[in-house]
């Protein structure tokens, strides 16, 4: 009887380039939109004109701008990789109440009650500060515990989840009611994250005051900076054996099994990453909006997530990014223009993506303009 072995896993073939002329030519676009051309049209074109960038727009960017770097992680996770987060949004959460239990320190006495305690803090009578937010008044540790906190909760529950065989969709429950836990718990007053109304009123960051156009400015510019950042490095992994082998994963995780790969390493490595670059994102989210709340653990905020990447086109990278800035400059324009109709006109956006588009905005897009060789791997 003839023995049948699995197909060894393809060897490499020529070493493919990082980064592409088109893809050169976008990214030094990203990055002279955020370096010079936002900035000039802020800070040095006068208000009354017509070419003058508002603050308002400016926050929004950035804002989109976070939601971005969780929709590129959740493309690295589900895009290449084949695991369905919908839990995405407490790494984001938490990396976000981490800045926030800073920017409360950095209040001072300034707040309602004159105390060195935050004010939620005084009106519930507590006298000292919980233990869990000594590091909170350094700002190098703030930086260090935005990295950690998030990437140790996703080491922790994805090597118990991953080495257990969870996959599918009961994964995807799984992660959901991980985040709708984190979620209940951060609701409760007496774990010292301020409740229902979370983390608010913030005055300073490293001294200098949050509100001033200069500071808006700059954290806009270190939100686009880090999205860059994050981009070249997922381009990396997705195009170094690492990223062949998360692909594999994706496509026939028993067969890389067969070739000798521990698809636990790999998608515990991955997942964890993925888990860090939402939490800077949460952390970067923080002081440009000025709020944190446990709403942003819903699991509805999870979801959304997944809608950018697949609205976008995961599997692609820069579908993500494009989803994210599509989906949530659709919101804004719809709240403003139809506050009572704008659910409706976003639901039939998402069936109509659904139904027309499968492969994303991006992927509708290179369908006409690159040719079968210069596809990207598709999930």
């Amino acid at each position: 009887m003839s023995v049948v072995l699995p197909t060894p896993m393809p060897t490499p073939g020529p070493r493919t380039r990082l980064l592409t002329p088109s893809a050169w030519t976008g990214l030094f676009a990203a990055l002279g939109a955020v370096l010079v051309l936002v900035p000039l049209l802020n800070l040095a074109v006068p208000a009354d004109s017509a070419f003058h960038l508002s603050d308002h727009a400016v926050q929004l960017a950035g804002k989109i701008m976070c939601y971005a770097m969780c929709a590129l992680a959740m493309d690295l996770i589900w895009g290449y990789t084949g695991i369905l987060s919908l839990g995405h949004g407490v790494f984001f959460a938490l990396g976000g109440y981490v800045m926030g239990m800073y920017l409360m320190r950095q209040i001072g006495r300034d707040g309602n009650y004159g105390s060195e305690l935050p004010d939620f803090m005084v009106f519930l009578d507590w006298k000292t500060l919980p233990w869990h937010w000594a590091l909170s008044d350094s700002f190098a540790a703030t930086l260090a515990l935005v990295v950690l906190v998030p990437g140790l909760l996703a080491f922790v529950f994805g090597f118990f989840a991953f080495r257990s065989r969870i996959k599918g969709v009961y994964f995807s429950i799984i992660t959901q009611a991980l985040t709708y836990a984190a979620m209940l718990l951060f609701f409760r007053n007496e774990t010292g994250f301020g409740g229902n109304n979370g983390f608010t009123d913030f005055k300073r960051i490293l001294g200098v005051p949050l509100a001033t156009p200069s500071m808006r400015m700059l954290l806009f510019v270190l939100t686009g900076l880090t999205l860059v950042a994050f981009f070249v490095l997922a381009r990396w992994l997705v195009r170094s054996k690492y990223g062949r082998v998360l692909q594999a994963i994706r496509d026939a995780e028993t067969r890389v099994m067969f070739t000798g790969y521990d698809p636990l390493r790999y998608k515990l490595s991955i997942w964890v990453i993925s888990a860090v670059m939402c939490g800077v994102a949460g952390a970067l989210y923080v002081p440009q909006v000025g709020i944190i709340n446990p709403g942003e653990m819903a699991p509805a905020a999870s979801i959304e997530i997944a809608i950018w990447a697949a609205v976008g086109g995961r599997g692609t990278l820069v579908g993500p990014i494009v989803g994210a800035f599509f989906v949530n400059g659709a919101k804004s324009w719809f709240t403003q223009a139809f506050p009572e109709f704008w659910l409706y006109f976003l639901g039939g956006l998402f069936i109509a993506v659904t139904l027309f588009l499968p492969q994303g905005i991006v992927g509708f897009v290179r369908r006409f303009t690159r040719s079968p060789r210069h596809e990207e791997a598709r999930p």
